[in-house]
């Protein structure tokens, strides 16, 4: 897609009413119309902190390690290695576990 100039994006712009489009956004949701159906796959650790209920931050302090590198793990940058794995594995099948002990 081409890039707008400052020129042409004002020129655009000058020719929408916002409250109108914005008004007829909301009552087609409303009428459960939904323009496009984005799914977000989130990877396999964020999925097991999410079912545990606890923070990026919790669950770092909980494995003993960064939250900066559950940030990585979270967006596949990095991979777990070790005890981390282990409970990791746990938190991906018995979230319950790991929220009586530590939560």
């Amino acid at each position: 897609m081409a890039k707008m100039t400052e020129r042409a994006l004002r020129a655009r712009d000058a020719k929408r009413d916002l409250g109108a489009e914005l008004l007829a956004s909301v009552r087609e949701m409303k009428a459960g119309k939904a323009g496009r159906v984005h799914r977000v796959s989130i990877s396999a650790i964020a999925e097991a902190r999410a079912r545990s209920g606890l923070s990026q931050q919790r669950f770092a302090d909980l494995l003993g390690v960064s939250p900066r590198t559950v940030q990585e793990w979270e967006q596949g940058r990095r991979q777990p290695s070790g005890a981390a794995r282990s409970l990791l594995a746990i938190a991906a099948r018995r979230p319950d576990v790991l929220r009586e002990i530590f939560g």
